[in-house]
């Protein structure tokens, strides 16, 4: 008889990343990086333990382990076999509990656990077999792969069978890409050197550092006061020169009008992209922008709540980068249906990283991109905040700016017991210790 799972645990972990105003930008003036994290486990000890994360900022992660533990009898007493051999009919069971649903559908806190959840189950899965999950991914049949997503109200966009249409047209030269990416590694762009809290000095030092250390793309935060933005532009483009990527992000800061507006003064200094330039849920108001800053992009995607929005922001032409996120969406599952959304619009995908966990997660998103649905590099990198790694059993790599594709089995989900035990709120010795240093900007 197969395995069953037989045990769901879930965590509130919370890293005081606001004492030092890591992560600050115009709306998440003082972030604490933390996550609903999930251990899954079966009832055969043989079996590997799944472990799955959804990414928050501090108070409110209470909120989603406790939808978490809210979909905690959907999960739990199923079989492997049924599982994995139907993991898109397992998602559609999560997202279609006839009560739950109500408090979604498919968006906010319910979601997020949702992520958590088939995060987990998808990183028990890859250890089992034995696999890094792109690996896992790419080895599916692409069948397999389009059975595991919900096509439902996306049919006027992408059907199964062109989804495995463009699945199958890369097959044949999948083993070429993955050769090449585990020689060359992946695409990578820094935000640690430009974050909103940050002085003047510690930006043109990190950006420094950063050129040094070989990036050649780095993304900076705008959104606090055009002068102040303007003098940091300055800054940074002055320090990595007029040959490299220059990214800006206001974390929907603006109004329509406001963005299209400020962005006139900041487009002297060649931003490659404006980010989540208005509320993220405002499809045609980055339309708009995108027509009139364009030939600078407009990229979004890390509140985009669900595959449905997807497609509607990339047929409006609101999207011209799509910067998808391994957790705001319900896990792997649904990541796959965006990616090859994105290639039907042909539009690159550059996903959302940062935070606690979701470089090591969305590395396997890009790389099976690139193996198995878009067959192309252009345009395309991978976001990367040096913060918080040494925490993961099997952190990121990035060498001369780029990601080292990662090896080991699973979503590289998996945090160090000792500080899941220090970091969980607010029981944990960190949280417990009140006499930690607090230096603003500096």
């Amino acid at each position: 008889m197969a395995p069953r799972l037989a045990s769901l645990d879930v965590y509130d972990v919370r890293f005081p990343t606001s004492r030092f105003l890591d992560g600050s930008d115009a709306v998440n003036v003082d972030p604490d990086y933390s996550a609903a994290y999930v251990i899954l486990a079966t009832d055969d000890g043989s079996w590997p333990v799944g472990h799955g994360l959804t990414f928050t900022t501090g108070r409110g992660t209470e909120i989603v382990v406790a939808a978490v533990e809210a979909l905690r009898p959907v999960v739990l007493g199923r079989s492997t076999e049924e599982v994995f051999g139907d993991i898109g009919a397992f998602w559609r069971d999560l997202v279609d509990d006839s009560q739950l649903r109500w408090i979604g559908p498919q968006k906010g806190a319910i979601h997020l656990a949702t992520a958590a959840v088939v995060n987990a189950v998808w990183d028990l899965w890859a250890k089992r077999e034995g696999k890094p999950l792109w690996k896992l991914l790419m080895d599916l049949p692409s069948e397999e792969i389009v059975r595991a997503i919900d096509f439902r109200y996306l049919t006027d966009a992408l059907t199964p069978d062109r989804a495995l249409e463009y699945l199958r047209v890369l097959e044949s030269t999948r083993s070429q890409r993955e050769a090449e990416i585990i020689r060359d590694g992946y695409p990578a762009y820094t935000t640690s050197v430009g974050w909103l809290g940050y002085s003047d000095d510690k930006i043109r030092r990190l950006s420094a550092e950063a050129l040094a250390a070989g990036w050649t793309r780095f993304k900076m935060k705008v959104g606090g006061t055009l002068a102040d933005d303007i003098r940091r532009a300055g800054i940074v483009r002055e320090a990595i020169g007029p040959a490299n990527l220059l990214m800006m992000d206001a974390n929907q800061r603006w109004d329509v009008e406001t963005a299209i507006s400020w962005m006139e003064p900041l487009a002297r200094f060649d931003p490659y992209w404006i980010e989540e330039p208005t509320s993220p849920d405002d499809i045609l108001g980055h339309a708009a922008i995108a027509g009139a800053v364009h030939p600078i992009r407009v990229a979004t995607g890390e509140h985009v709540q669900n595959r449905v929005m997807f497609k509607q922001f990339l047929a409006a032409g609101g999207m011209d980068v799509c910067q998808v996120d391994a957790c705001r969406l319900g896990g792997v599952n649904e990541v796959l249906a965006v990616l090859l959304l994105a290639r039907r619009f042909g539009i690159p995908v550059c996903p959302h990283a940062g935070g606690v966990g979701l470089c090591e997660l969305v590395q396997h998103i890009s790389i099976f991109d690139y193996i198995a649905v878009s067959g192309d590099l252009t345009g395309r990198m991978i976001e990367y905040v040096d913060h918080l790694h040494e925490h993961f059993v099997d952190p990121v790599v990035v060498m001369d700016g780029r990601y080292r594709a990662p090896m080991a089995p699973g979503y590289s989900a998996e945090m160090k017991p000792d500080s899941l035990r220090r970091h969980t709120f607010a029981t944990g010795e960190v949280w417990r210790d009140a006499a930690v240093a607090t230096p603003v900007g500096g």
